[in-house]
């Protein structure tokens, strides 16, 4: 059910024991991202769920989202917050948290954040030697102006050794969701990123995977196909060296 409701979810087991009690609680967040276009202010919401059957903590926290030579960046802002930051789940319950962006800026392009939400550990089972399950959901939050342009993606691909590097530089306000994303040079020699989400690339930024590629030819181009939120991918990358 988890997996359901979060394909992004990052969960984490913390065993203190050997089993895991029945009571256990288990926090199921919705929906999974939220994207909000705004000439202003703006709020969006969130809906927690203890689907458990003891009470839980949980937390979230904002992070500005970037693209920093091909790598992903959160860095802590106050231009978004969430309300409330902290709160207690009783069981089976379901509360609201409301994602406010409050700078005063004009939204320009596309902004993005990543809310990280945490299910705390139990102490308490902790210390009588009960096994803690303790989750973490990573949810994309993107606020957009209503003019922001399309994403476009330029491929490029670098071969050093057994090393292949692949490139999305996206020329477009909007990020772009890829999934199933394969490479293949001329020869037909395929290099495949899985069938589940690779990533995605934000607007006005650059995407960079780095893949071991025996044998996959340094010369000419490569094809480059993947899905995506925006319909398939089928593109051309230059390759250098």
């Amino acid at each position: 059910m988890r997996s359901m409701l979060a394909t992004t979810a990052i969960a984490a087991l913390l065993f203190a024991g050997a089993t895991l009690p029945a009571t256990a609680g288990s926090l199921q967040v919705e929906p999974v991202l939220l994207d909000v276009t705004t000439a202003g202010a703006a709020a969006s919401t969130l809906t927690l769920h203890n689907a458990g059957s003891t009470p839980i903590n949980a937390q979230v926290r904002v992070f500005r989202w970037s693209q920093v030579h091909g790598e992903e960046k959160l860095e802590p802002t106050d231009d978004v917050a969430a309300s409330p930051p902290v709160l207690t789940l009783g069981a089976n319950a379901k509360n609201i948290v409301r994602i406010i962006r409050q700078s005063k800026q004009p939204v320009v392009g596309e902004e993005s954040y990543r809310l990280l939400i945490d299910q705390l550990p139990d102490l308490s089972q902790q210390k009588n030697g009960g096994v803690n399950l303790m989750v973490r959901y990573s949810i994309p939050v993107f606020f957009g102006a209503r003019n922001k342009k399309s994403p476009t993606l330029a491929w490029s691909v670098a071969v050093k050794g057994n090393k292949v590097t692949l490139s999305a530089h996206n020329t477009g306000d909007r990020r772009l969701r890829i999934s199933a994303l394969t490479l293949r040079d001329a020869s037909g020699h395929r290099i495949s990123l899985g069938a589940g989400l690779a990533g995605y690339a934000l607007g006005q930024s650059t995407k960079i995977w780095t893949v071991t590629g025996h044998g996959f030819s340094a010369q000419g181009s490569a094809s480059v196909s993947a899905q995506s939120d925006g319909g398939p991918i089928q593109a051309v990358a230059s390759i250098t060296r």
